[in-house]
């Protein structure tokens, strides 16, 4: 049995349509249990809310396997998401501890722990740390997963990129846009989420660093995204002093992607996002992550209605 949270969201509900297909087990688990059995009609839902802890027992019972596919980018009046994300994780790792879960698999944020991290990718490295707790009798392995941008037809990242190139005739930008990232195809992510079911785990916390082919700065992927869809690279203007703030502030004005959902994604741009170590290809040989144009074209055809999830599946 497979437990998949976050099932509605924009990975989760990829995964689920990916492991049904494959003939997976599966129990979905999120805050509206009606709409996940609308939508998959053939796997028991559950309603599950890690900051409502009398929810967690009856989705983890009797699963070999959770993925943990929660977390918050904006402030709410139920404190900041890092407080949030903090509590859901601690709930989460005690309840799959109390009911014996095999495995849990989360998907995190890349980046180097050792150098000055955006508020938000902290707290994906610490929700990692929490989830794995300080020793193998603290609950289950964890695998953790850490990525960098995530390309897909409905991700925040990829809708404020191409919005960017698509309504601006210029751009004044701060240095982040020259700092180096491994953005990475939804279907690659979604390769080594599934793989990761059977993969053997020698550590009680395994990170493995998965990204894209290529290496790009935010500067290079606007010029490629202005190509791919046939438009004039938008002139940019650096200014060393644009803060994050700003720079979320003024992407909420130009962008569909409002400026509290905006400001943690640039503050992560500012940090070099790029895969550091061979595991993913060492224990996740079969997956081979393609290159950035071609995870945005699949993106931008997707965002366009001329993709599905079955072409993800097909990776």
């Amino acid at each position: 049995m497979v437990l998949v949270t976050g099932a509605s969201g924009s990975i989760g509900s990829r995964l689920t349509e990916r492991l049904a297909a494959s003939g997976r087990s599966m129990r979905l688990a999120g805050r509206d249990p009606r709409r996940l059995r609308s939508r998959w009609p053939g796997h028991e839902a559950v309603e599950m809310d890690v900051l409502r802890g009398q929810t967690l027992p009856a989705a983890l019972e009797g699963v070999e396997a959770a993925y943990y596919l929660v977390h918050s980018m904006e402030p709410s009046s139920g404190g900041d998401f890092h407080e949030r994300d903090a509590a859901g994780a601690r709930a989460f790792a005690n309840a799959a501890r109390e009911a014996g879960v095999g495995r849990i698999i989360y998907l995190g944020g890349l980046g180097d722990e050792r150098a000055e991290l955006s508020e938000h990718l902290r707290s994906r490295q610490e929700t990692g740390r929490i989830l794995a707790g300080s020793s193998a009798a603290d609950g289950p392995p964890l695998l953790e997963f850490r990525a960098a941008m995530v390309l897909a037809g409905d991700s925040a990242s990829f809708r404020m990129l191409d919005d960017l190139v698509r309504r601006l005739p210029a751009m004044v930008v701060p240095r982040w846009v020259s700092t180096p990232s491994q953005p990475i195809a939804v279907g690659d992510v979604l390769s080594y989420l599934e793989a990761g079911l059977d993969v053997p785990l020698t550590k009680h916390h395994t990170v493995v660093e998965v990204g894209g082919r290529d290496r790009v700065t935010y500067k290079e992927m606007i010029a490629i995204t202005a190509q791919r869809e046939g438009r004039r690279r938008p002139p940019m203007v650096e200014v060393p002093l644009l803060s994050a703030r700003l720079s979320s502030y003024w992407c909420g004005l130009t962008t569909s992607v409002p400026a509290a959902l905006a400001r943690p994604l640039i503050e992560g741009l500012a940090t070099p996002m790029v895969v550091t170590t061979d595991d993913a290809r060492r224990i996740f040989p079969d997956v081979d992550p393609m290159g950035f144009r071609e995870a945005l074209d699949r993106a931008m055809a997707e965002a366009r209605g001329g993709a599905s999830s079955e072409d993800e599946r097909g990776r």
